[in-house]
């Protein structure tokens, strides 16, 4: 038995896709829990809802629907931002935050998300028969405060928050609480499937690599780079944190249970390494099917060479 924690990243979560459904193959993996930020909310929901209809080849298939329902939204996507010329909707939406509001860009507040996740999702299910646990992350922004959505109160709004990038969508209200993205909180995280799971082995799928081939040098390499740092360092310390709690419990006798439960974990790493240095965060808003296709296939790649590592 296995808990996931999926990194979000915008059109770059095509590449859990891929690692997903390399790894929905092997029959020996129960999931127990599942925590996800953005992007990688959309495949958590995804493999959730699939599963609960056709189990695990449920769940391959309905990701391979999502990533197509995504790609299939392009043309709306221009249409929504004002850009029914065919210039890159990716460029042209880039440049437009840099001096606009959402409430400019998007005067409508479309978000192809919600017709998507509201065709392949039924969150009422979702809510009264899950097939594991789930945590979906997003951000308070009064306070910066991590939220946690889990099964009881995921509904299209959850998802919606955690997937909110400020600069293009109006901010999601939850109860009188606005949220945004949940990368600014926590991308991914791994505390629920900790103390809230019971499964001791967390595969976490990152969209972000942990090291790059080369430093940035060209002002558009730096600002990149700045942007990545900001959605991952919470991550890299809470994994941080809890190798440091695991060195320090290694000699202690005799433990709590949480003391157990701690030392016990084992975190894998499942990550891009070089296969996605040649694309930039542009390209994290590129919803072409040939694109995502690519990416799936990177993940496919990753996740196999796990396996033959760490099976």
């Amino acid at each position: 038995m296995i808990s996931l924690a999926l990194q979000g990243g915008g059109a770059h979560g095509a590449f859990t896709w891929g690692a997903l459904d390399r790894l929905l193959e092997e029959e020996e993996f129960e999931i127990d829990g599942i925590s996800a930020t953005s992007s990688g909310a959309m495949n958590a929901l995804a493999v959730a809802q699939g599963w609960l209809e056709g189990g695990r080849e449920g769940a391959r298939a309905k990701l391979t629907r999502l990533w197509e329902s995504i790609a299939a939204q392009s043309g709306m996507l221009r249409w929504a931002f004002h850009n029914p010329v065919g210039a890159s909707t990716e460029t042209l939406l880039l440049g437009l935050s840099r001096y606009f509001t959402p409430g400019q860009i998007n005067p409508l507040g479309l978000n192809p998300l919600r017709a998507i996740a509201e065709s392949l999702f039924d969150f009422e299910q979702l809510r009264n028969s899950p097939p594991f646990k789930l945590f979906l992350a997003a951000t308070r922004v009064r306070d910066g405060k991590l939220e946690l959505f889990d099964n009881d109160r995921i509904d299209i709004d959850a998802l919606l928050a955690s997937t909110c990038l400020p600069q293009l969508f109006a901010p999601v209200v939850i109860e009188g609480e606005t949220y945004w993205d949940g990368g600014y909180a926590g991308n991914p995280v791994i505390e629920p499937l900790i103390y809230r799971c019971e499964s001791s082995d967390v595969v976490c799928i990152l969209i972000q690599p942990l090291t790059l081939a080369r430093l940035p040098a060209s002002a558009r390499e730096i600002a990149e780079r700045t942007v990545e740092l900001g959605f991952s360092t919470t991550f890299l310390r809470e994994l941080a944190t809890l190798q440091q709690a695991q060195r320090a419990l290694a000699g202690s006798f005799p433990l709590s249970w949480l003391g157990r439960r701690l030392k016990g974990m084992r975190t894998h790493l499942i990550e891009p390494g070089e296969s996605l240095d040649a694309y930039s965060s542009k390209s994290r808003m590129s919803t072409r099917i040939d694109f995502l296709r690519e990416l799936y296939g990177f993940g496919r790649e990753r996740a196999e060479l796990w396996l033959a590592a760490h099976r």
